[in-house]
């Protein structure tokens, strides 16, 4: 008999200074059986730094082909394509012929070593690659209740994250930003 999901329930209050969006959540999180909880939160982490209309995760790791997160339009144009972890670049590619935007989200700690392989091969693609520091995420998981309430402060390259049970900072790097070019 095959594992089912695990469903969470956040309530969160966004504050991403650095857009000017704020914004209050309900999401339901569904965690793969093979997905960690820091895969998990780097996912909602993800989705929060790039919330909008039209934002959804799909069915992730059960969907090998779909991105973890995108927004597609009323026409069922992809207009972002995000993938966490360390993704093939033949997916990345693809991405990149069916995405208007596409952002990578890698938050392991085998994610530098990823990037010094992969970087020469992705360098000419119009992608961004962003670095979750590892520590930080794993400090995140450890707030994870079925049901929670966070509150999550963007500013600069740092997520300010409040839950019932404690208080992390979450911070990331941009390895390659297409969206300034």
């Amino acid at each position: 008999m095959a594992l089912k999901p695990t469903i969470y329930k956040l309530k969160i209050d966004l504050s991403d200074v650095n857009r000017d969006y704020y914004d209050k959540l309900n999401l339901t999180i569904a965690k793969h059986p093979s997905e960690t909880v820091e895969r998990m939160m780097a996912r909602v982490l993800a989705y929060c730094i790039n919330a909008q209309e039209y934002l959804e995760f799909t069915k992730g790791v059960s969907a090998a082909e779909d991105p973890d997160i995108w927004a597609r339009s009323l026409d069922n144009q992809i207009l972002l394509w995000i993938e966490l972890g360390e993704p093939a670049v033949d997916k990345i590619k693809k991405a990149t012929r069916l995405s208007k935007s596409v952002k990578i989200y890698s938050f392991n700690s085998k994610s530098e070593i990823w990037w010094t392989q992969r970087q020469d091969d992705i360098s000419n693609l119009k992608v961004s690659v962003f670095q979750f520091q590892w520590e930080s995420i794993e400090t995140f998981a450890k707030l994870v209740n079925r049901t929670m309430d966070l509150s999550i402060t963007i500013s600069e390259e740092t997520a300010y994250i409040s839950a019932e049970n404690g208080d992390c900072e979450v911070s990331w790097v941009s390895l390659q930003d297409t969206s300034i070019n």
